[in-house]
């Protein structure tokens, strides 16, 4: 790679300082939430988005609409632009995603959520770091590209989907169902949706996810009589023991993932009787797992019936589970895929930092590109705020990751 056209491509991007937090701004005041989240989608946020590619040079906008009768547009936009490269078989891809989630509780913001401002060297607001930082750093890496006169080697293609913080069912997951045309497995696929505040990590993979609501009912009486009930507290606390010898069935260990083993988490508690002379005939618990791919989550399930059958047998009650959440994981993205070794490039030379592919517990967008056989990796420099009241993102990270995302451009580009 030129040095010197990177270094150009560099200065370029901290020109745009200014104009990416006020687009950040712009994006911050239209707020794009699900109507699984009491909001009307993202159409009105899309439309000032396509308006605003277009004044920034944009040419290739494209707009592809996922039906959705629940939202007052009818549709769920996503849109594609893209600038042409040297090989037009060839696509460096930056998705990352328009909607947002709820402010939650108002009084623990200290100012309107979606009313962006600056302070300290951030970006304050809804969204702003999650996913707009990288959306808008997507952008003026491209941008960059044009006002320069550079010519990448392959086609750049931003992405900006719908409905990532929900379920992805109008987002990702629809373009690939329905536009078999616009991803390639030989392109580069970066999701923005993940990382860490040192920029060290790539994310390759993902654990699957098993969410569970333990219901047991027994048979309510006066705390000093307990033989003429059946104590659904004390039976679903014996059952909360016995789950946890689930880490020593599923006892494998990976190092690519943090943590390295599968996890069986007791979490939420729902009330149960009010009163403390009561044995309750009723409890209701929620178990969070984190299981490595290897394992097939039917036969976890299989697993925790048993667990429920003992229970239920020694303390004559009876168990309901219902499952909450299922996602059995896609195979990983191969640590030497084409994609985690120019990140890594890109990382080193912006950042000055070494970083390196591991698997995560949680979930992202890219498990739709890896169930579809995709070789896609996760990136971002990032804060810890998204989700977060006061939700903000660092300026210098917003330009720093530009700069990655154009070093991935640059790769194999030239000066037309």
């Amino acid at each position: 790679m030129d040095r010197k056209v990177f270094e150009r491509i560099a200065g370029r991007i901290d020109s745009y300082r200014n104009d990416m937090t006020r687009l950040q701004i712009g994006l911050t005041a239209i707020p794009a939430l699900s109507p699984d989240n009491g909001g009307d989608g993202e159409h009105e946020k899309a439309k000032f988005l396509a308006g605003c590619l277009h004044d920034l040079g944009f040419s290739d906008i494209r707009e592809f609409n996922a039906p959705d009768e629940r939202v007052s547009s009818g549709v769920r936009p996503n849109i594609i632009t893209t600038l042409p490269g040297k090989n037009p078989e060839e696509t460096t891809w930056i998705l990352t995603h328009t909607d947002v989630v709820p402010p939650g509780e108002i009084g623990l913001w200290e100012s309107d959520p979606y009313k962006g401002y600056v302070k300290d060297g951030r970006v304050y607001g809804r969204g702003t770091e999650d996913n707009q930082q990288d959306l808008v750093a997507s952008i003026f890496a491209a941008k960059a590209f044009m006002d320069e006169g550079i010519t990448p080697q392959s086609r750049i293609g931003l992405a900006f989907v719908a409905d990532e913080e929900t379920s992805s069912k109008y987002g990702l997951e629809y373009l690939l169902k329905n536009e078999n045309d616009l991803f390639k497995k030989s392109d580069i696929l970066v999701v923005p949706d993940f990382g860490n505040q040192e920029g060290t990590l790539i994310e390759v993979a993902e654990k699957s996810v098993l969410w569970l609501r333990f219901k047991t009912t027994g048979r309510q009486c006066h705390a000093s009589e307990p033989s003429r009930g059946k104590n659904a507290f004390l039976a679903a606390s014996n059952l909360v023991v016995r789950l946890n010898d689930l880490h020593n069935i599923f006892d494998a260990s990976d190092p690519v993932y943090h943590p390295s083993i599968s996890t069986f988490e007791p979490t939420r508690k729902d009330a149960n009787v009010p009163n403390v002379n009561t044995i309750p005939g009723e409890d209701i618990f929620y178990m969070d797992s984190r299981i490595l791919p290897q394992y097939e989550l039917p036969d976890v399930m299989s697993q925790i019936r048993k667990m429920a059958e003992e229970i239920e047998g020694k303390f004559e009650v009876s168990l309901e589970i219902t499952v909450v959440q299922q996602i059995q994981a896609p195979p990983p993205t191969s640590q030497d895929a084409p994609v985690v070794f120019a990140l890594k490039t890109a990382i080193k030379d912006v950042y000055g930092v070494n970083a390196m592919p591991a698997g995560i517990g949680g979930g992202t967008v890219a498990s739709f590109f890896r169930g579809a056989g995709y070789p896609v990796a996760v990136w971002s420099r990032i804060g810890q705020t998204p989700h977060q009241p006061n939700e903000n993102c660092l300026i210098s990270n917003m330009t720093g990751n530009a700069k990655v995302y154009a070093h991935l451009f640059m790769q194999g580009s030239q000066i037309s």
